[in-house]
């Protein structure tokens, strides 16, 4: 598996494992597929736990200014967040 196709697996396993969605939906997941104010399962208590997940299984540090509204807007966005950090730990 390529870095990003890995990163991607393991992004949509965290959005269901934390989330409670079920994978057939993850995978249906587009770059511009809308997350945060979409999903209702995707609150702003949620994302606390969705942060807290990315970091233990991609083992890297989120520090707050790394977080904004545009970062989790969409999957693409979250995905190439999480690759950027991967990239760089």
């Amino acid at each position: 598996m390529t870095d990003r196709s890995q990163t991607d697996a393991t992004l949509r396993a965290i959005l269901c494992d934390v989330l409670g969605l079920d994978i057939d939906h993850v995978d249906t997941f587009e770059a511009g597929t809308g997350l945060f104010g979409h999903l209702p399962e995707l609150d702003s208590m949620a994302v606390a736990g969705l942060l807290t997940e990315i970091e233990d299984r991609f083992d890297i540090v989120i520090d707050d200014e790394d977080v904004d509204g545009e970062m989790l807007e969409t999957y693409g966005g979250l995905l190439a967040f999480a690759e950027a950090k991967v990239a760089v730990r």
